[in-house]
């Protein structure tokens, strides 16, 4: 059974997931635009042609470029892969092609912000630099994808609070993941401009999934304990 699809059914921090042929709560349905996975597939499999695209009108070949291109190349590459096996359900929701452009597309743009002025400015980041990004880039690649992975074949067989492995210390390790990936990103930029891009979308978007998801939770008996020995974001460690 598929406990992901059904209906009042939680998800990894405790998220119930409706029905997907109910509609969202905008009154979107199924029949009604693309799926929020497309525009963000689409912006996926779009980040190596728009690296390398950099790379060559700039006439930029160096060492980090190719660094650069690796790192949010495999990034998208290991997206698309986690689409195909392992799905986020919250993902097949439809919304009409204008809000899907304004609200997710284009939003998504702000990353390429990083790769233009590492390319374009020829910047050269020191080794102890690139150690850092390289370091933060893989940790975050862990932490996303291995929580994801928990949490959508933990549901295959029960429901309820994930407590243990990757959410063991922190309620939130897919998000605490991709924030230390394009952190990583930012680093190599070597630029305060991609750290604000980021910051717009942790406080803008993450910070407030990651409060309402603990408000959902909040009705399962053992989150009060479960909240008092894990972090937000970050894994407490005590």
């Amino acid at each position: 059974m598929n406990t992901t699809d059904e209906e009042g059914t939680a998800d990894a921090s405790g998220a119930p997931t409706r029905h997907l042929a109910s509609g969202d709560a905008t009154g979107n349905t199924p029949g009604n635009g693309l799926k929020i996975a497309t525009y963000i597939n689409a912006h996926k499999i779009l980040v190596l042609p728009v690296v390398v695209g950099l790379m060559w009108y700039f006439d930029n070949w160096s060492a980090e470029a190719y660094i650069y291109l690796a790192m949010h190349g495999t990034y998208s590459v290991l997206w698309l892969l986690k689409y195909s096996m392992f799905a986020d359900k919250r993902f097949e929701e439809r919304v009409p092609a204008w809000k899907g452009m304004l609200f997710i597309f284009l939003p998504l743009a702000g990353y390429y912000v990083a790769p233009y002025l590492l390319i374009s400015g020829r910047v050269v980041v020191p080794p102890a630099v690139i150690a850092l990004a390289l370091s933060t880039y893989i940790l975050g690649v862990f932490y996303h994808y291995g929580s994801d992975a928990q949490k959508h074949y933990t549901l295959q067989a029960r429901q309820g609070l994930i407590r243990e492995g990757f959410f063991g210390r922190t309620r939130n390790p897919n998000y605490l993941g991709e924030i230390l990936i394009y952190t990583g990103y930012a680093v190599m930029s070597l630029h305060w401009l991609p750290f604000l891009v980021l910051a717009g979308w942790v406080f803008g978007f993450f910070v407030r999934n990651m409060r309402a998801k603990d408000r959902l939770m909040s009705r399962y008996p053992d989150f009060a304990e479960y909240k008092r020995r894990t972090g937000l974001l970050f894994p407490r460690l005590w």
